[in-house]
């Protein structure tokens, strides 16, 4: 584990089925019981703080008016391209 100091865990009372489980998948993965599970819980203690959708989307608002805040407004005229409403005007007078 890279030379990380590492805490232990009390032994845990842990049901035979899910034990013969984590060692079929340690088998299977070619690793120790010690280290599945410590994946497992890496992966586990991520998605937990990962935020959720609804966190997601409490925050749209706030980014969209981050991005606007952020955008700078283009004005045709600077580029000598003419004003689009008087486009419009003229093609409806037609």
């Amino acid at each position: 584990m890279g030379g990380q100091s590492m805490a232990i865990l009390n032994p845990l009372n842990i049901p035979d089925d899910l034990y013969e489980q984590l060692q079929q998948l340690a088998k299977a993965e070619n690793n120790s019981i010690d280290a599945q599970v410590i994946t497992i819980l890496q992966n586990a203690v991520q998605a937990k703080m990962q935020p959720t959708d609804d966190e997601r989307r409490k925050n749209v608002p706030k980014l969209l008016e981050e991005i606007s805040r952020r955008r700078r407004r283009l004005n045709p005229a600077d580029f000598g391209l003419p004003d689009s409403t008087e486009l419009i005007r003229e093609d409806r007078d037609r």
